[in-house]
């Protein structure tokens, strides 16, 4: 590890000098590149600074040890120093762990009725609910995307896009099926009924082009579109249907009264459920790897219970209950995010020292 630390503190070093010398922008991409490895290196490299002067601290006591004067004092700044090195040492290990890609990315947040009829239409109401509410909590940006509504007011499917910095690295565990336990309005005897949705969270690609879709693998269909909207929605073929012939998968859009617009919001969920794919297979193999279940991307996995007569919220993967089911379905999900994170992080330290 300290052998990397020191190939990444010069080129620290090396970037300094770059950025510093006259034609360090004539090319504005080179420069923004700079910039940003820069940023990036700066937080680790005074980190690993700050280890190398209490590696230092510990070396300037030791040679106060032989003076009896000095003795006790030396072994209290020794025990000190080595205590901030091991603290220093789990960051640095922290920060080196690799980077996920998409961490910063935008999402498009995916949410199916499931099981249970009516009840799982209107529970995936409700969890659309709490996830614009955790976006507007993180100052996001909220586009629906496509809906599909059920006679109750809930959702068959409903698409939406979320539009912020550090959305995918926040939300990118949610995915797989949730499961809820509570009385249904139309339950006259008060009996608990269980029902479930399908949650998909996919990272918006950059662009369509990035996912390599060949148009002659797509079977683009309008058709007249349905629900609210007026006149309008109803007399023209706005609506769009995309398929992707080699994969299946099919997207449609009728949001917008614009063909142009629901075709062009249409191909970006299509893109971002291509490469969604191909990154459930990349984790999967990843967790099967590490016997792990967090991140894998499994969509048939029961992940997580609401129970809404005892209050409660159970992650199944991690084992963590928390009794604030009426804040969680508010938006509150700092405590469930951070946790997940936080176990998917020890796990990579694990892996590194495997």
């Amino acid at each position: 590890m300290l052998a990397k630390l020191d190939q990444l503190a010069n080129r620290l070093v090396e970037l300094d000098e770059l950025l510093m010398h006259p034609d360090a922008t004539s090319s504005m991409d080179n420069y923004r590149k700079m910039t940003r490895e820069h940023a990036e290196l700066g937080p680790l490299v005074a980190l690993y600074r700050n280890y190398l002067d209490a590696s230092a601290d510990i070396g300037a006591a030791q040679e106060m040890l032989a003076d009896p004067d000095m003795k006790d004092f030396a072994q209290e700044e020794i025990e000190s120093a080595k205590a901030r090195m091991l603290q220093l040492e789990r960051e640095l290990q922290t920060m080196l762990l690799p980077k996920d890609v998409n961490d910063e990315r935008n999402i498009f947040l995916e949410i199916r009725a499931g099981t249970g009829g009516d009840e799982s239409a209107l529970f995936a109401g409700d969890l659309l609910r709490m996830y614009t509410r955790f976006a507007e909590r993180n100052r996001w940006q909220v586009e629906v995307v496509s809906a599909s509504e059920s006679d109750l007011g809930g959702y068959r499917e409903v698409i939406v896009r979320l539009i912020g910095n550090g959305a995918y690295s926040k939300l990118k565990f949610e995915s797989g099926g949730h499961r809820v336990q509570r009385v249904p309005a139309t339950e006259t005897q008060g009996r608990i009924h269980t029902s479930a949705c399908t949650v998909a969270v996919m990272p918006e690609a950059d662009e369509v082009e990035d996912v390599n879709i060949n148009p002659a693998d797509l079977r683009i269909d309008t058709y007249r579109a349905s629900g609210a909207g007026g006149q309008h929605i109803n007399k023209t073929d706005s609506a769009v249907r995309i398929t992707h012939l080699p994969t299946g998968i099919v997207v449609e859009c009728q949001d917008d009264r614009s063909q142009h617009k629901n075709k062009a919001s249409a191909l970006k969920v299509l893109a971002a459920r291509i490469k969604d794919v191909q990154l459930r297979a990349q984790q999967s193999a990843e967790a099967a790897t590490r016997k792990s279940l967090i991140g894998s991307g499994d969509r048939s996995e029961r992940i997580r219970t609401y129970n809404f007569p005892q209050g409660r919220m159970t992650d199944h993967r991690i084992n963590l209950t928390l009794y604030k089911l009426d804040f969680i379905m508010d938006g509150d999900l700092s405590d469930l995010t951070n946790a997940l994170a936080a176990e998917h992080q020890a796990e990579l330290l694990a892996a590194l020292a495997d």
